[in-house]
């Protein structure tokens, strides 16, 4: 198996692509280039011209990874930011990022989870129940003031 080199160009054409396809971070960038055995100063190079034709876009980025994991996956912003922090994401673009999710659509979306998971836990102490509902939104990255409220609204 050998490894392939790419000219810069080469290079640039395939992470336009990579980035086309999908809103990516830097850091998913650069790991792309270091595979590819670039050398650090080719890799500058592509990514400033990245950013300048607008293939990356961290604020964008941010903001559909944010969009995209609140509506498919149901995270709280507490793990978003993580994630996002993860990925070397500045806290301006992380804070620009969260105010994309709607007030009304987040507690919404709280409360449908809790009510699901609450028909979901068969637990018969109630203690234990709230326990188990308390930490399947806190995984999923939900605020711990708005999780007791709703757990404490919706079990008896």
């Amino acid at each position: 198996m050998k490894s392939e080199s790419y000219s810069v160009t080469e290079a640039k054409l395939k992470l336009q692509q990579f980035c086309a396809y999908q809103d990516r971070c830097h850091k998913e960038v650069v790991e792309k280039l270091q595979k590819m055995n670039m050398i650090p100063e080719a890799i500058d190079i592509i990514v400033s011209e990245l950013i300048q034709d607008n293939f990356l876009n961290e604020e964008r980025f941010a903001k559909s990874f944010a969009r995209g994991k609140f509506r498919i996956k149901k995270w709280g912003r507490i793990r978003i930011t993580r994630e996002l922090k993860l990925r070397n994401i500045s806290k301006y673009n992380i804070d620009t990022a969260l105010k994309e999710i709607e007030e009304t659509d987040y507690l919404q979306t709280l409360h449908e989870l809790a009510e699901k998971r609450v028909k979901a836990v068969r637990e018969t102490n109630p203690f234990k129940r709230k326990k188990k509902i308390a930490d399947y939104l806190f995984y999923r990255g939900w605020e711990a003031h708005l999780v007791y409220e709703k757990i404490n609204e919706l079990v008896q």
